[in-house]
């Protein structure tokens, strides 16, 4: 018999009834299972990680994102990479570059991915930034080097007893045996190249001797060599000598140095001596040390480097043991037209400083084409060379005007920063610096007195004045902004940048060439926790800049610039935080 229809409508608004208070439960258990759970982070992170690969895979959906954080609208923070991008470079990454041409090891030099195939993240520190260990995420170096003394793990820290496979008695004792044959003292030298540096012992050394040398390796099966450079806050960057030229100007560097490098300088009708050369400038001195130096089983190649040096007129200064001295010529080649390498004097028509994606040239360049007097012992010494006004910068026009009142602005807009914004720039706060758009370099010129070293980054489509830079006794690269740097995450404690927006625009009109999100993501990427950024612009510029400071999770403050100084800039100093990611991110 059937239930009376009032008690069936009660019982079917008792199941109504049920269902909502079932669903509300539901819902505030769910709420704590996300808030206070593993699941919570886990799936959080999986959402995150959805999103990131949604930007990298979908161009759309990234320049969405992008436009959004340029304007403001974005409000969170750009989420973190996956904890394996710890150490990620993108422009050597080793996943993407493996697949290109072995040939003169071009798949080992910068490859850069374009933006719209990377996604827009964060690098997120190890997990124990602050201990000297954790921040280089690399074992494997210390356990293959340690018994060449290079360095050796003490607990949580490296060491570096300075030796290495071609000194094992240390880098002192070693460069005391050059001192014998080479200027080392009294201010001669200043500027050194150490080609593949395994951990910059040499260029550690010659710091306290007042040269500044400039190491480079590349991303290699050790891992991280330029990294433990860094960490050392001896200069040093990522590059291999490949396809291309080396992004310096031509005669740059009074002193060359090659420990066991293994770069073939005689291998292609002794391309790699000719860029060498190219490098060293007029007087300065090269030296090469393991094979193929007297080296067993090389007499084939010793022979071949010896015939090539003669061939470019190089004095012969010592050879003494597996380690070989020679110094350039100063003057125009004396390359006979005969030679057994088949080597000739570029023509007119070969820039000698163009060194951006620069295609290696097999002819050796004219001293005559390079202008000034740039030759050792025609420059002043150290330091006087640093305020002298370069002769390639008198070669420029109104050169002596612009260099003096460079020199000028620069000494007092660093006091300013010292005195009024109260910033420290010296150690041990600071060690490794980067200004972003040196010029002359004026900046790193109101540093020389401190015990930091700044590497001067010459924009590739400005006017390349990297070689007045060099001529001051100051170090730097060229480099085009709109592309990830060479260097490891994390390296620099100070990055200085005046007009930045002036370094994605394009020359012949006001819109950009790429974003300005993306160049502050990888100025995140380079930028140590707790360390610094200074950019000095317009305040139009500025507040966009602090828009996507927000965004890459920085502390940053406006202030005005020093009362003597001229025009509409603002300064903008931020800072990086110490921010570690959750424990379920991977």
């Amino acid at each position: 018999m059937g239930l009376p229809s009032s008690k069936r409508n009660n019982q079917r608004q008792w199941s109504l009834l049920d269902i909502v208070t079932a669903a509300f439960f539901g819902i505030v258990l769910l709420f704590f299972i996300l808030l206070f759970t593993p699941l919570g982070d886990s799936m959080a992170a999986s959402g995150r990680q959805t999103l990131l690969l949604s930007t990298a895979s979908d161009p759309r959906q990234r320049q969405r994102l992008v436009t959004l954080v340029e304007s403001g609208q974005h409000l969170q923070p750009i989420e973190y990479c996956p904890a394996d991008a710890v150490a990620h470079m993108p422009c050597e990454d080793p996943r993407r570059n493996s697949q290109l041409s072995r040939e003169m090891n071009f798949y080992r030099e910068r490859h850069c991915p374009l933006p719209e195939e990377t996604p827009l993240c964060l690098i997120p520190p190890p997990a124990a930034l602050q201990i000297w260990h954790a921040n280089m995420p690399y074992n494997k170096i210390a356990d293959r080097k340690g018994h060449q003394g290079w360095m050796k793990r003490e607990g949580d820290y490296f060491t570096f007893p300075g030796g290495g496979t071609m000194f094992p008695g240390g880098a002192g004792q070693y460069i005391e045996k050059l001192s014998q044959y080479i200027p080392l003292n009294g201010g001669v030298l200043r500027t050194a190249l150490d080609m593949g540096c395994g951990v910059a012992s040499f260029g550690g050394t010659l710091l306290s001797q007042g040269i500044l040398a400039l190491s480079f390796a590349p991303r290699d099966s050790h891992k991280s060599q330029i990294q433990f450079a860094l960490e050392r806050g001896v200069p040093a960057f990522v590059a291999m000598l490949g396809t291309r030229r080396l992004p310096f100007p031509a005669s740059s560097f009074d002193l060359m140095h090659c420990s066991r490098c293994l770069i073939p300088f005689t291998a292609y009708n002794a391309t790699y001596f000719i860029e060498v050369d190219r490098l060293l400038r007029p007087g300065g001195y090269l030296v090469i040390s393991g094979p193929p130096v007297q080296w067993p089983k090389q007499d084939k190649e010793w022979a071949d480097l010896q015939a090539v040096a003669r061939a470019l007129c190089y004095e012969l200064i010592a050879v003494d043991g597996n380690t070989v001295i020679w110094k350039k010529p100063v003057g125009d080649s004396c390359l006979p037209s005969q030679n057994e390498f088949g080597l000739e004097l570029c023509d007119e028509s070969v820039p000698p400083s163009d060194a951006w994606y620069y295609k290696l040239k097999k002819c050796v360049t004219r001293p005559s084409s390079v202008k000034g007097d740039n030759a050792l012992g025609t420059i002043p010494k150290w330091p006087e060379r640093l305020t002298k006004v370069p002769s390639r910068a008198i070669a420029m026009k109104n050169g002596l005007d612009v260099f003096e009142a460079d020199a000028r602005r620069w000494a007092r807009r660093v006091a300013y920063y010292r005195d009024s914004l109260n910033l420290e720039l010296k150690s041990p706060a600071v060690r490794n610096v980067m200004d972003m758009n040196a010029f002359f370099g004026g900046f790193a010129a109101a540093l020389a007195s401190e015990s930091v070293w700044v590497m001067n980054v010459i924009p590739a489509r400005k006017p390349l004045t990297l070689d007045v830079v060099y001529d001051r006794g100051l170090i730097g690269v060229y480099h085009d902004w709109c592309e990830p740097f060479s260097t490891y995450p994390r390296t620099y404690d100070f990055i200085h940048v005046s007009g930045i927006e002036s370094l994605i625009k394009r020359s012949d009109s006001s819109k950009s060439r790429c974003s300005l999100v993306d160049l502050m993501v990888e100025m995140d990427r380079i930028l140590r926790p707790e360390g610094k950024v200074l950019i000095r612009d317009t305040p139009e510029v500025l507040d966009k800049v602090a828009r996507m400071a927000h965004a890459v999770r920085w502390s940053s403050t406006i202030h005005d610039k020093e009362p003597e100084s001229h025009g509409r800039e603002k300064i903008l100093v931020a800072t990086k935080p110490l921010w570690k990611m959750p424990s379920n991110s991977h």
